[in-house]
């Protein structure tokens, strides 16, 4: 009896590991299979997945060119002008220049400046197909002015636009001094005498308004007698200006404005 046990434990204990060993060589088998199939999968997994995902890349440079600074610049100069001295002036433009109602056209339809108006200088002027023949004779009174307008302001003027609002009744409407003759960038020089009057000024609306001027900026600007006004920069490309007419009684105001006119827009400073 104790040889059969003996016996039983002898072959149960090569039995024990004769049967683990025959079921894990499959598994041994079985993983030797996971290595080289699914492993080689995985690994083709991998490489896909490699071939998928994102990779970051530079930008193209795409050269963008921010637009020019547009400089404005508006000058004003109260009292340039002695207040008596003024006076004196006023009476004598109003008597020495060769005033005249010119008739202007605007949408193929003729009709009366509301203004007088009067052309110095060597070269002629054309301004809403209107044009001011030369005019080289200059009175002292004007040359005097605008020696003292260069001496004072480091700009130099070949040509004088001179305008005479006789009441309140006359203006001059929204414009920008932007002719091909008098360049890029104009200096405009307004010197004005007798009543005080408003000088309006709004921003071009952008492109994409087509021409709406209804939220644009606004500047309202009274000109007292003897006040100079310098408007320069891209004051005539990006703003319009205007005097309006008023609702109360006004006396004679007149208003020079000095500018340089060249030959033709081949001979301005572009």
């Amino acid at each position: 009896m104790e040889d059969k046990r003996r016996r039983a434990r002898v072959q149960g204990a090569w039995a024990g590991p004769a049967k683990s060993q025959a079921t894990a060589q499959p598994a041994t088998t079985a993983k030797s299979h996971l290595h080289q199939r699914p492993g080689q999968t995985w690994m083709n997994k991998e490489h896909h997945l490699v071939d998928r995902q994102f990779v970051f890349k530079e930008p193209q440079q795409v050269v963008r060119r921010a637009p020019e600074p547009r400089v404005i610049e508006v000058c004003l100069y109260p009292g340039f002008i002695d207040l008596k001295e003024a006076d004196w002036i006023l009476q004598q433009l109003c008597e020495v220049v060769p005033w005249k109602q010119r008739t202007g056209i605007r949408d193929d339809v003729t009709y009366k400046q509301p203004r007088l108006t009067a052309w110095y200088g060597e070269l002629p002027y054309t301004y809403s197909r209107i044009t001011m023949e030369p005019n080289p004779h200059w009175h002292p009174v004007l040359r005097t002015l605008k020696d003292q307008i260069e001496e004072n302001t480091g700009h130099t003027f070949n040509s004088l636009l001179c305008n005479l609002y006789r009441n309140e009744k006359d203006s001059v409407d929204w414009h920008s001094d932007d002719e091909p003759s008098l360049g890029r960038c104009p200096v405009i020089a307004s010197l004005s005498f007798g009543a005080t009057r408003s000088f309006e000024m709004r921003r071009k609306p952008p492109p994409e308004e087509n021409g709406d001027y209804t939220y644009v900026e606004r500047v309202k600007i009274p000109l007292d007698h003897g006040t100079l006004l310098i408007m320069e920069g891209a004051t005539q490309a990006d703003w319009q200006h205007r005097v309006p007419k008023e609702y109360h009684s006004r006396e004679p105001r007149i208003n020079l404005t000095f500018r340089t006119v060249y030959p033709d827009p081949g001979g301005a400073h572009w």
